[in-house]
């Protein structure tokens, strides 16, 4: 049964998360290598609780970190998207399983998100960050046109991260 996508790449649709999507999500945030970086490893019950609140922020905001999917096979590849962060400010993010890391699929998608918020929601920037020794990160966001913007701590991992806005042109 195909997916009904609402934004689509030369490789990748996304989506909204749902119930539904349990497997999906402890497949990808239940992964310790995708999650290392970000808090984890997580248990069952907090990648649930971790779905529930993507799900109410589509709901709430109109923004999640979407799921994303191969279009030629619908292998679920991650999420990639938004979440609120400052008014008119929010923070993209994007989470990969592991078997998708080193494809440009996160720089791919990102893009993606990019166009679509100046495009469509009333914002002035995106702001990310990223765990310290995750240069890929790092290299994607300086890729897209993030400016380097000081460091902040990442209350899940109370670590101290570089931070980055890209303003809208």
């Amino acid at each position: 049964m195909p997916y009904d996508f609402f934004l689509t790449t030369p490789r990748l649709g996304f989506r909204h998360w749902t119930d539904a999507d349990e497997p999906l999500a402890l497949g990808l945030w239940g992964d310790p290598d995708v999650t290392r970086m970000l808090g984890g490893p997580f248990t069952d019950d907090h990648v649930r609780q971790r779905l529930a609140t993507q799900i109410t922020m589509q709901h709430e905001h109109g923004i999640q970190y979407w799921p994303i999917f191969l279009l030629n096979t619908e292998e679920h590849v991650g999420c990639c998207g938004l979440r609120p962060y400052q008014p008119k400010i929010p923070e993209l993010g994007f989470h990969l399983r592991k078997a998708f890391w080193g494809q440009g699929l996160a720089r791919e998608a990102a893009t993606a998100v990019i166009h679509y918020a100046f495009a469509n929601l009333q914002i002035d920037a995106i702001f990310a960050g990223h765990y310290p020794d995750n240069a890929n990160s790092r290299k994607v966001l300086l890729s897209l046109g993030f400016q380097y913007a000081g460091e902040a701590v990442y209350p899940p991992t109370g670590i101290l991260e570089p931070t980055y806005l890209l303003h809208r042109r």
